[in-house]
This record gives structure tokens, C-alpha cells and sequence, in this order.
């Protein structure tokens, strides 16, 4: 027979058990947060012991943009790997990539049109009709625009079941931004990494397309 000390203590161990097994998330969740900061802080360290090459500006709005890709990437990756490991607690951490891809788009456009062209308008349409991957790249920040503003908890209850159809612009906002990549990329005849890339997101956006197939094709079963 259990004892009366065994009886009051076997509450409080099933209580803890949900605690421990997420309480690494915190940790990770700052460990995230300080891996999301590498790239500025790379940035930074280089300009100022003069590693950024012989054209700063360019380095600087090269990087930002890539690692935008990344960081867009990686959010996108969140769902099927939490599909296929059963780990859901994976979930608290799409909002913090998806914010920190934002926040190296935000970099991206601000370095273009600050230090590169020192908001010139004029010349930021030249460039444009020059070199039309820009607009392909600007109507990608546009759409990352309202996903960064309804990130926060309070704006997901507010917009309900509407917030899940506004994120899905993710989709066409990875697409857009392989094609700025691809584009911009083709003019040098360099097309290693947006095809690598290219291929990742096909992959990532291939993936929930056979998901949404399978569940159509389940619920035509069931009815």
C-alpha cells in the first residue's frame, strides 16, 4: 500500500510533468533570438574593423537580403517539421522568424534607398525600369508589411480565423522574393544560390500543397 506522503506527492509529480517538458523553451527562445542578431552583428563588427570590401553598400544590402531569405525560409519550414517530428512546441518560435525576416527586409529596402540612393526618387525609378527585380523585391516587402503588424497575440484574437488567411501571403511572398533573387542574380550569371534556395522554397510550398490534397481527398471520402 501506497503511504499517505506517496498519495500527496503523486499530484504534484504529474503537475510538474507538462512544466518539464517544456521548459527548454525559453531557453531556445533566447538562443533563437540571439542566432537572429549574428547577421547584424556581423555587419556591424565588419564595418567597423573595415571588412565590408571595397563596396560597403553593396555587401551591407547583399547580405540583408539574403539572410531575409533565409529567415523566410526557415518560418517556412516551422510547420512541416512540426508535422513530421510531432513537435508543436516548434510553433512558438514561427512568430520570432517570421518578425526577424522582416526585420532584415526592413535593413534590405532601408539601405537601398538611404545609402544608395539618399532617397532620390527620380533615381530610384531609373533604376527601376533598369533593373525591374527591384520592383519584383519592393512588392515582397509591401506584403511582409501587414504579416509583421498582426504578429502580435492580441492582433491574432482580434482577426480570428481572417489572421490565418492574411499569413498565407507568406506564399507569394517567398515566391517573389526567389524571383527578385533569381532576377537580380541572373544579370551576373551567378544562380547557385537562388536555385538552391529556389529549390528549398519549391520544396517547402510542394509540401502543403500534397497536405491540402490529402485532406481534400479525405474529407471527399468522408462524405
Amino acid at each position: 500500500m501506497a503511504s499517505a506522503s506517496d498519495v500527496k506527492r503523486r499530484p504534484a509529480a504529474r503537475v510538474a510533468a507538462p512544466a518539464a517538458k517544456t521548459n527548454w523553451i525559453g531557453p531556445v527562445k533566447i538562443a533563437v533570438f540571439l542566432g537572429g542578431l549574428y547577421p547584424l552583428a556581423r555587419i556591424v563588427l565588419l564595418g567597423f574593423t573595415g571588412g565590408l570590401g571595397a563596396n560597403p553598400i553593396e555587401f551591407i544590402t547583399r547580405s540583408t537580403g539574403l539572410w531575409t531569405l533565409v529567415f523566410l525560409c526557415i518560418t517556412l519550414a516551422v510547420t512541416p517539421v512540426r508535422r513530421l517530428t510531432g513537435l508543436n512546441a516548434l510553433l512558438r518560435f514561427r512568430r520570432m522568424l517570421g518578425l526577424f525576416a522582416f526585420f532584415y527586409v526592413v535593413l534590405h529596402f532601408t539601405t537601398y534607398i538611404w545609402f544608395d540612393k539618399w532617397f532620390d526618387v527620380f533615381a530610384i525609378l531609373k533604376d527601376i525600369a533598369k533593373r525591374p527585380f527591384i520592383m519584383v523585391g519592393f512588392a515582397a516587402f509591401v506584403l511582409l508589411i501587414p504579416l509583421a503588424i498582426t504578429s502580435p497575440k492580441a492582433m491574432v484574437r482580434k482577426l480570428g480565423r481572417r489572421w490565418q488567411t492574411l499569413h498565407k501571403l507568406i506564399y507569394p511572398i517567398a515566391a517573389l522574393a526567389i524571383l527578385h533573387f533569381w532576377w537580380m542574380k541572373a544579370g551576373k550569371h551567378d544562380l547557385i544560390l537562388p536555385k538552391i534556395y529556389g529549390a528549398i522554397v519549391v520544396v517547402l510550398l510542394a509540401w502543403r500543397v500534397v497536405v491540402w490534397l490529402r485532406s481534400m481527398m479525405a474529407k471527399g471520402r468522408a462524405a
